[in-house]
């Protein structure tokens, strides 16, 4: 198995990369910053996997297509494509009419046109029978005042994940989403002052999320017992709403 991550620099995305090389999978952990590409994939080894490292400029189709091209040539065909890039924490919170067009946009290009861009290019690089899980948000369902960039761009990764899905299908490559609750991470550190308690009362297992508690729902639908489910988001947030 081959897994081409995408924002695995760090986070949530280093914490994905880890466990997929965990089951055996041989990693492409691409970032924007291809110093903490590097870093993961170098944890990844010191861990007993296989990893390579590669920049990406997920908003721009042409760093997406020689990121793939050079995914494929250090570890063959892709079985997986994980897009998990997102702008969140340089994220500046403000009342909808309060953003302005170019931070609208900016993240609208990261979040949503991003899954878009390396889905195109992973297109013929995918193998038959293969996946692709793209990371929304569970504040999708939920709203989050002051934040309707951020909302508004992961809503739309349902909807696309949803037609990939159809598109895909023929192929046998499954199509899903995982929609993460507020996980503790150090970007949300950075963004929220409370974030060891934030929404730990209103969840059903009265705790914080830890990135580790997002990944299984990623390798299930990554994995090979997932093959009959697609078009589908599924809700990891601890039983803080239930949909």
């Amino acid at each position: 198995m081959t897994a081409l991550i995408t924002g695995a620099g760090g986070g949530l995305g280093r914490a994905i990369a880890m466990a997929m090389a965990d089951r055996g999978a041989v990693v492409v952990a691409t970032d924007i910053d291809l110093d903490r590409a590097r870093e993961t994939a170098r944890l990844v080894e010191e861990a007993g996997g296989r990893a390579h490292a590669v920049a990406v400029d997920v908003t721009d189709p042409a760093s997406a297509a020689a990121a793939v091209q050079a995914a494929v040539a250090a570890a063959g065909p892709l079985t997986a494509l994980v897009n998990n890039a997102a702008i969140y924490a340089t994220i500046r919170r403000a009342p909808f009419d309060e953003i302005t067009v170019d931070e609208w946009d900016r993240v609208m290009a990261v979040n949503l046109r991003g899954p878009w861009v390396m889905a195109v290019a992973a297109r013929d690089a995918l193998q038959d029978g293969g996946r692709i899980v793209n990371i929304s948000s569970a504040t999708v369902y939920s709203g989050s005042a002051q934040w309707a960039h951020y909302v508004a761009s992961k809503a739309g990764v349902i909807g696309l994940t949803r037609v990939l899905a159809r598109e895909f299908g023929p192929r046998g490559i499954t199509v899903n989403a995982v929609a993460p609750g507020f996980t503790l991470t150090e970007a949300s550190y950075g963004l929220i002052e409370d974030a060891d308690s934030y929404g730990v009362a209103r969840s059903a297992l009265h705790r914080s999320a830890q990135p580790e508690d997002i990944v299984g729902a990623v390798l299930y639908l990554a994995g090979p017992d997932s093959g009959y489910i697609t078009g589908q988001t599924l809700v990891v947030d601890g039983g803080r709403q239930f949909i």
